[in-house]
């Protein structure tokens, strides 16, 4: 990237670096970068500029309390229960998509198809928030229902490209919003607020082997319709 590099350069080149990074570090991210981070997400465009979300975000001994109190309960298979419905099912072209991402972590990390402890040891990585120092829970208000969730959404997207500006690397979790109730409890989130996601959050772990794959995209003739008449 050069001093002489335009705008759209600068975003095509975050956007091909970001990933979900599945080990991290244990150094904890500086104050005044998480607050910079923070600050450029939170220019992210709402419905009619509600600006719903609110995060909390854990750091040192705080995150290490999280783990403690979702971890086990994710391990016993606990029923899972989030403030929003899960997916009903994922079929056709999206069914494909999932698999062959998932496909890519196990083969990654050894984990041979069809072992299904292999996938569910791994599955309860997200509660020990892939060995991330910081863990954050994404709600919005109830009352604003998937708009609300939505715009969320979109300022996931900024946190994670101003995070990746900055060195930071971020892995988003629907994961941390299944126990809703006990994420609820821990961190007293208002009855009036609905957990959207979280996602844990440090420096990358490059030595690591799930860090080493990069998940496909589908091309523009997959997604996009022109209209043009």
């Amino acid at each position: 990237m050069t001093a002489a590099s335009a705008p759209i350069d600068v975003l095509e080149d975050l956007m091909a670096a970001r990933f979900s990074c599945r080990a991290f570090k244990p150094d904890p991210v500086p104050r005044e970068i998480l607050e910079r981070i923070l600050t450029a997400a939170q220019k992210t465009a709402s419905w009619c500029n509600s600006q719903p979300w609110q995060l909390v975000i854990t750091s040192g001994e705080a995150t290490k309390k999280f783990r403690d109190a979702l971890y086990p309960v994710a391990a016993s298979g606990a029923p899972m229960s989030g403030d929003f419905e899960f997916p009903r099912e994922y079929r056709g072209v999206y069914l494909d998509r999932r698999r062959e991402s998932g496909f890519q972590l196990y083969n990654t990390l050894g984990i041979e198809r069809g072992d299904k402890a292999g996938y569910a040891k791994q599955a309860l990585e997200n509660f020990n928030f892939f060995g991330a120092p910081h863990a954050a829970i994404i709600t919005t208000d109830e009352a604003l229902g998937v708009y609300g969730a939505v715009d969320c959404g979109g300022y996931l997207t900024s946190f994670m490209l101003a995070a990746q500006a900055l060195g930071v690397a971020v892995v988003p979790q629907a994961a941390l919003a299944f126990h809703a109730s006990v994420v609820r409890k821990h961190f007293g989130i208002a009855d009036d607020r609905r957990i959207v996601c979280g996602m844990s959050f440090g420096y990358t772990d490059r030595d690591h082997k799930a860090n080493s794959y990069r998940t496909n995209r589908a091309a523009l003739g997959e997604v996009v319709t022109f209209v043009d008449k």
